[in-house]
């Protein structure tokens, strides 16, 4: 189904085509703005999703929808809608350690109607989000609409302009929320600084063929460490997105050794993909992804939030990036729909949203800085390059009672968030 668009004018590019109102404009077509916009649409608020490209194709964005995202759809009505997508099923993950393979915790011990990790290409799940928003007369999307500034009137923010093909637009409303990621122009916008750490890897992407005599992986996922660098691939049917995790900073001492290099480096680790890295020959094929982690003191002033990546950017550790910017996006339709229908947002139901989301985005990234410097950076700097988990994790995880912790917090996080009807 076809996604209403705004019906514009075209006019000089340097001139406002149109002016369109609604009770809130949403800045960015990822989880976070995709959902917000859906639940906002579905209870009867007038939203516009803004998304500066044109599609929702992007290579290597996370896809790794967990058992609390699942419950949210589900109580909306798509769990099995997004089953019906192309995808894959984790309910054990699994660390290749020098101690041989170590599971935090079985998916399948939790009292929950989806024990797994359902890996969906993200592209699929967006679509699938604002095609459900469509049904809604209240919903409008805008592809191709880049940001550019935020309309300011007495210290409030009132709307955003944008650039489009066909010229400049604005959008007037009581409330824009940010949820445009980890480069947010909404946060640039709006003067808020995140406080960033530095974690010790970066990670290239790149994909790999499948080859009909390739082994099944459990749970549609593979990994393995060796030489200070470590491998991850996950299934994606006809090819395995994978990922080369490597010390940061050390990118071009990698590049250095030419892509002939970089297939060593993989076979070395898993010597059953030499067919596979014959595909990579050129360096146009690899992505380098800087992973960083922040947060945002301030997610709101009056008129403006942020929400998602635009708040706290996640590092890849754990695969909760999505999850988390979707719980954000439902404790956001659920502060904000009645102010917005009753046209009374203030700054104190904005901050009531940092309040819900910040202890146990705070939560997740300490535990993800754990893992990175305790288990990560020190495989990464080992002479033998291999993951040793500590005893402590390895009889935390033994321990009757305890060892459901684990599988919960990976399922859920610190806190089970629902959405309000």
């Amino acid at each position: 189904m076809a996604s209403p668009l705004i019906s514009d004018s075209t006019v000089s590019s340097n001139r406002t085509v149109d002016t369109s109102q609604m009770d809130c404009s949403v800045v960015g077509g990822g989880p976070a703005g995709a959902m917000l916009a859906l639940l906002l649409a579905r209870r009867g608020v007038r939203v516009m999703l803004l998304e500066m490209h044109k599609d929702f194709d992007r290579e290597f964005r996370g896809d790794s929808v967990h058992p609390s995202t699942l419950e949210l759809l589900d109580s909306i009505g798509l769990a099995e809608r997004v089953h019906e997508l192309r995808h894959s099923k984790i309910y054990r993950p699994t660390l290749l350690t020098m101690q041989g393979p170590f599971s935090p915790g079985d998916l399948r011990h939790l009292k929950t109607k989806f024990p797994y990790i359902l890996m969906v290409p993200q592209k699929n799940l967006l679509e699938m989000l604002t095609q459900e928003a469509a049904k809604y007369s209240g919903f409008h999307l805008r592809m191709g609409a880049n940001v550019t500034e935020l309309i300011n009137e007495d210290g409030t923010v009132r709307g955003v302009r944008y650039q489009s093909d066909d010229g400049v637009h604005e959008v007037r409303a009581p409330l824009t929320v940010g949820a445009d990621g980890r480069f947010s122009r909404v946060r640039q916008l709006a003067g808020f600084t995140p406080i960033s750490t530095s974690p010790p890897m970066d990670v290239l992407w790149f994909r790999l063929p499948h080859l009909p005599e390739d082994p099944d992986a459990e749970g549609g996922a593979f990994g393995g460490m060796r030489r200070g660098h470590v491998l991850i691939g996950l299934e994606r049917g006809d090819y395995w997105q994978a990922g080369y995790v490597i010390l940061k900073g050390s990118y071009q001492n990698v590049r250095a050794e030419g892509i002939e290099g970089l297939r060593r480096g993989i076979m070395a680790i898993e010597p059953r993909l030499a067919k596979h890295v014959e595909s990579l020959t050129d360096w146009h094929q690899v992505m380098l992804l800087s992973v960083e982690s922040s947060r945002c003191p301030r997610w709101s002033k009056p008129g403006v939030l942020i929400i998602g990546d635009a708040a706290h950017v996640m590092s890849p550790v754990g695969g909760v990036g999505i999850n988390y910017a979707i719980q954000d996006a439902v404790i956001a339709a659920n502060v904000l729909t009645r102010p917005l229908l009753e046209g009374r947002v203030g700054l104190a139901d904005l901050q009531e949203i940092q309040r819900q989301r910040e202890r146990p985005v705070r939560f997740i990234q300490f535990l993800q800085t754990q893992v990175q410097k305790r288990l990560i950076a020190a495989a990464l700097n080992s002479p033998q390059g291999l993951l040793e988990v500590p005893w402590y994790v390895r009889w935390l995880v033994g321990v009757p009672g305890l060892r459901k912790v684990l599988p919960r917090l990976i399922a859920y996080g610190l806190v089970r968030v629902h959405v309000e009807n």
